[in-house]
């Protein structure tokens, strides 16, 4: 398995390729500069892409993950840049409409992300919802693509007679 490391507004990112398709992209620095003609198209498209001049990739990808993480991958590759969808909504996309915790849970194991885009997928209120990689790059990514979304909704609380309110 080859690697290399490229520099990206969120902080070094590690690709990682097998047999000519990248299969992982990690945050970080994991070391090992190997200079495949895949990775130097890659580092392209992603500069592009931080730099607001890419909206979509178009590399060879290879995603380890079971026949229903891949189905979940592949729909995310479906949803347009600039836009979000809920776990509930890309559950019904897959054809598992009561499955969207299963969703979500493969949502997070989405080992490419930002060329898989997992960030586009929210809470069904609105909010962010989590991130693998952490909720500020989501937010990060989302802002890069001209979304604004809200910070959070205000935790719920338990007023008079029980009721919850806002």
């Amino acid at each position: 398995m080859e690697q290399a490391v490229i520099h990206s507004p969120l902080g070094p990112l590690t690709l990682f390729a097998e047999d000519d398709h990248l299969t992982a992209l990690v945050y970080g620095d994991y070391g090992s500069y190997d200079d495949l003609p895949l990775f130097r198209e890659a580092k392209r498209q992603l500069e592009a892409y931080f730099a607001g001049q890419r909206q979509a990739f178009s590399l060879p990808l290879n995603p380890d993950g079971t026949a229903f993480q891949r189905r979940v991958w592949q729909s995310l590759c479906d949803i347009p840049y600039g836009r979000v969808i809920s776990y509930r909504e890309l559950a019904a996309q897959v054809g598992s409409p009561r499955a969207f915790q299963a969703v979500g849970q493969a949502n997070g194991r989405n080992p490419l992300p930002i060329l898989i885009p997992c960030h586009r997928v929210i809470a069904a209120d609105g909010t962010l919802g989590g991130y693998s990689s952490g909720v500020e790059r989501k937010r990060f990514l989302l802002r890069l693509e001209g979304l604004s979304i809200p910070e959070s909704k205000p935790p719920r609380r338990v007023g008079k007679r029980g009721v919850r309110a806002r």
